[in-house]
């Protein structure tokens, strides 16, 4: 399969390099068609290679917490985009082959595929398998007609052509099946952007939304009118608000051992003035005046840095990596620091690197960030950490996974 999938990357090569200007317009359209199709096959195979990949376990052979996160690292995909891959693959791998032999042959495209796999499921659930069949030629015919969410729409109402005498029962099953579905797919996601800030994206479930609107829609009014603030710079801010009033209740889960907090970041000279510019633990930074602003209602842990941003102020040393140690710690790290994990602190445990039983000293210069699972994975397996010459943590892999065992570091927290 590699020798044929290299020959098939040498030919798409070649049409990559091609003059498409110098084609008359009926082969122009024609290779639009079959580019299309060679995607949605090539589709097919890479479903059934992650298939078998998220069955042998290669992932967590490998070191990764999942498939998902592994898939990730592997072809530099989001999250839920990896999900969404493996998810499909096995639905196509279990009671699906019509669908898969579909997109196989180019007759339909990959979401689609994730339309009529869902319906299918449903339908054979509600009518058996025959029903199902039936289900996968209608679809696959409207599929030639109809793009995924004209499709999904369609796909209600599909038993009144393959069951009608279940339609009516069968369609509250849909409509469970499309709420687990949206259940499923709820997520929100904080982004990083270059300059400091997040965007934020996601998908709420119907009741998330209801809460949201019902805390958020009061905080949204126009202060006045000459208010000029847009509508979304007031939702933001009402954001702000709604985070601030939840931080005061005082109500909210420790977050890593310490209660929910701001903690800012300042270098030593300016702690021996005034209150200068600070650097927030997420590594976000702040203006004078927002540090200023912060220090009048909120509570503000100093972090001492020197010169070479290196921690001064960590506490007292103690077996247990908590407070201002453990603070620092996320300072550092930013969250678990094996090679490809995105965890944030919150869900880490500080590991020592020269284990406490065998005399390993608690300090910054013997801990490291990991969360539940490579804690465990670096107890368990032959991975090995260490401090590199910058004071950062870069990892070891195994000689069976890297002959070279070359270091390794995660790149997906910003570092100080």
């Amino acid at each position: 399969m590699v020798e044929e999938l290299a020959q098939a990357e040498d030919a798409v090569a070649a049409c990559a390099a091609a003059a498409t200007w110098a084609l008359p317009e009926h082969e122009l359209v024609a290779a639009l068609d079959a580019a299309h199709r060679l995607e949605q096959r090539l589709a097919a195979v890479k479903l059934a290679l992650i298939r078998e990949i998220d069955g042998r376990g290669t992932a967590r052979a490998q070191g990764a917490s999942a498939t998902t996160v592994w898939l990730r690292e592997r072809l530099r995909l989001t999250i839920p985009t990896a999900r969404r891959l493996i998810d499909l693959a096995t639905a196509l791998d279990s009671g699906n082959p019509g669908v898969r032999q579909a997109l196989a042959d180019g007759h339909i495209n990959l979401e689609q595929a994730r339309v009529i796999a869902d319906t299918v499921t449903t339908v054979h659930n509600a009518a058996g398998p025959d029903a199902a069949d039936k289900a996968i030629g209608v679809l696959t015919d409207w599929a030639g007609q109809f793009d995924p969410t004209l499709l999904r729409k369609l796909s209600t109402r599909i038993l009144d052509h393959v069951a009608p005498e279940i339609a009516e029962a069968a369609a509250r099953a849909a409509l469970d099946a499309e709420a687990r579905r949206t259940a499923h797919d709820r997520h929100v996601t904080l982004s990083e952007l270059s300059d400091g800030r997040l965007r934020l994206t996601g998908t709420l479930d119907a009741e998330t939304a209801g809460l949201l609107r019902a805390a958020i829609d009061p905080l949204t009014a126009p202060s006045g009118p000459d208010d000029p603030r847009s509508p979304g710079q007031r939702r933001h801010d009402a954001l702000a608000d709604l985070c601030r009033l939840t931080l005061r209740t005082r109500e909210l889960p420790d977050h890593g051992g310490d209660p929910a907090q701001l903690v800012v970041t300042t270098n030593f000279e300016s702690l021996t003035q005034q209150l200068s510019a600070g650097t927030l633990d997420t590594g976000l930074h702040l203006t004078p005046e927002t540090v200023r602003r912060l220090a009048c209602d909120a509570t503000i842990l100093p972090t001492v840095l020197g010169s070479t941003s290196q921690v001064l102020d960590v506490g007292r040393q103690r077996r247990l990596i908590t407070g201002p140690l453990r603070r620092a710690l996320i300072l550092r790290d930013h969250g678990c620091a094996f090679p490809g994990c995105d965890r944030p602190p919150r869900w880490c445990d500080a590991h020592h690197i020269q284990h406490w039983a065998d005399n390993g000293p608690t300090n910054l210069a013997n801990a490291v960030l990991l969360c539940g699972h490579h804690h465990r994975h670096i107890h368990h397996s032959d991975w090995t950490v260490r401090l590199g010459r910058d004071g950062h943590p870069e990892f070891i892999p195994p000689a069976w996974l890297d002959p070279d065992q070359l270091p390794r570091r995660n790149h997906y927290h910003q570092r100080t």
